[in-house]
This record gives C-alpha cells, sequence and structure tokens, in this order.
C-alpha cells in the first residue's frame, strides 16, 4: 500500500496510508494532519521528499480519514515515512 502525503482544497496536508481514491476523494489509513512545517523542510513537496524537518508540527495517527477536495497525492520517500511516522511535534 502507498505511504502519501495529501493536499487538500482548503489548504489541508496529510500523511497516511492511502486506502481508496475517487476523483476528489481520498481515504487513508492511520492518518496525520502535518499541521506546520518549517522552512527548512522546503515545501509540502519536502515532506514528501525527506519528512518534516525540526520546528515542524505532526499530528498523531488516527484509524481511518475521509477527505474530499482533494488538489495532490505524492508518494513519499522512505526517509519521509520514517520521520512522518516519529509524529514530531514540537
Amino acid at each position: 500500500m502507498r505511504k502519501v502525503l495529501v493536499t487538500t482544497l482548503h489548504r489541508g496536508v496529510f500523511f497516511g496510508t492511502l486506502d481508496s481514491q475517487d476523483g476528489d476523494k481520498a481515504t487513508l489509513i492511520e492518518a496525520r494532519n502535518i499541521v506546520y512545517w518549517s522552512a527548512a523542510t522546503k515545501g509540502f513537496l519536502g515532506l514528501a521528499a525527506t519528512g518534516p524537518a525540526p520546528g515542524s508540527r505532526v499530528g498523531p495517527a488516527v484509524p481511518r480519514l475521509e477527505l474530499a477536495g482533494v488538489t495532490s497525492v505524492t508518494d513519499c520517500t522512505p526517509a519521509a515515512i520514517a520521520a512522518m511516522e516519529a509524529g514530531p511535534w514540537s
């Protein structure tokens, strides 16, 4: 199953395992909200490439999250996955 970063129309950014996607709707398993990422992360694609840099805020995982208004779904690298699953919150 794909570990992805999802962005939404209302500027939400989420990480999790993609369970399903249909048009602008997606369902994530073990989903986390990326509340804030520091400038060192280098944008939302930096989250997918390397994960959140120090000073970023990643919330705790929930079992399942259904999202509407999805604007992008990006595969995460192994390094980003490890960093996201650590759930850094400062």
